[in-house]
C-alpha cells in the first residue's frame, strides 16, 4: 500500500480490498514485478476506492477480483469492478470527512502524485508522513472562509482541503492565502516561483490563490481533481 502512498490504517479507504490484493499479489508472483502488470493492479485499487464498491457486502466481489484481475493481466477480459467502477463529478461536493474511501483516496492520490508540503517543500513519503505528521488541511483556512460567507459545503470538501504537515498547517493559520504565502516565502527564503512549483504539485491554481480568489481556486481546483480521477481509473468521469 506503501507504493500508492497509504501510509496508515486510518488513510485506508477499505480494508476489505486487502483480501483480493494479497491473493492476487500471490497468485501472479514473480510476475507481479512487473511495471505494466502494477500499473494494472493499480487502476483496478483505484476504481474500487474511487468507484466506492468495498463499502458493502463484499464477499463475491472479492472471489470474481481475485479470479477477474490475474486473468486481465495474463490477456484476459477488464474485470467487473474496473468495469463497474464510476465516480460522478458532483460526488466532490459529499467528500468531507475520512468516513468516505474516496475523501482517503484523494488524499492518498495526491501524495502519490507528488504532493510538497508547503513548508518544507520535500514530497511526502512515508518518512514525512510520519516525521512530520501529515494530515488532511484546508488551503483557504475554516475562518476566513466564515467571515466572507462563503458556505460551509464549499470551503469544507476536498476541492479546498489537501495533505499538509502540523507546522504548516499552523503557519497558515486563520489567515489569507496570499497572507500565509508570503509568510511562507519570508520564513524559507525561497521565491515566490518556487513556492509556486510546490502549489501545483496539490493541483493548485497559482494565479487565483494568491488572489485570494475562492470561486476561481474552487473551480480551477475541481477541473484538476476530476482529470486526476479519470487517470488513474483509466475512465471519463460522469
Amino acid at each position: 500500500m506503501h507504493e500508492q502512498h497509504v501510509f496508515s490504517a486510518r488513510d485506508l479507504p477499505y480494508g476489505t480490498q486487502l483480501i483480493p490484493l494479497a491473493a492476487i499479489f500471490v497468485e501472479l508472483g514473480k510476475e507481479a514485478h512487473n511495471v505494466h502488470v502494477r500499473d494494472q493492479i493499480a487502476r483496478w485499487y483505484w476504481c474500487g476506492v474511487l468507484g466506492e464498491l468495498y463499502g458493502g457486502a463484499t464477499e463475491t466481489r472479492i472471489a470474481r477480483d481475485v479470479v477477474e484481475v490475474v486473468e486481465w493481466i495474463r490477456g484476459g477480459a477488464e474485470p467487473t469492478t474496473v468495469r463497474d467502477a464510476h465516480f460522478a463529478a458532483d460526488r466532490l461536493f459529499t467528500l468531507r470527512t475520512r468516513n468516505s474511501a474516496a475523501y482517503k483516496g484523494l488524499h492518498a492520490l495526491l501524495m502519490r502524485e507528488g504532493a510538497r508540503d508547503f513548508l518544507s517543500g520535500v514530497p511526502i513519503d512515508i518518512q514525512t508522513y510520519y516525521g512530520e505528521s501529515i494530515d488532511i488541511h484546508h488551503i483557504f483556512p475554516r475562518d476566513y472562509c466564515e467571515k466572507r460567507g462563503i458556505e460551509k459545503a464549499k470551503y469544507d470538501c476536498i476541492m479546498n482541503k489537501t495533505s499538509l504537515s502540523y507546522k504548516t498547517n499552523r503557519m497558515i493559520g486563520r489567515d489569507a492565502p496570499s497572507v500565509y504565502l508570503k509568510k511562507l516565502e519570508e520564513r524559507n527564503g525561497v521565491s515566490a516561483t518556487v513556492l509556486d512549483d510546490i502549489l501545483q504539485t496539490h493541483v493548485i491554481d497559482v494565479t487565483s490563490i494568491r488572489a485570494d480568489d475562492f470561486d476561481e481556486f474552487f473551480e480551477k481546483r475541481r477541473l484538476a481533481l476530476l482529470a486526476m480521477i479519470e487517470r488513474v481509473m483509466g475512465k471519463k468521469v460522469e
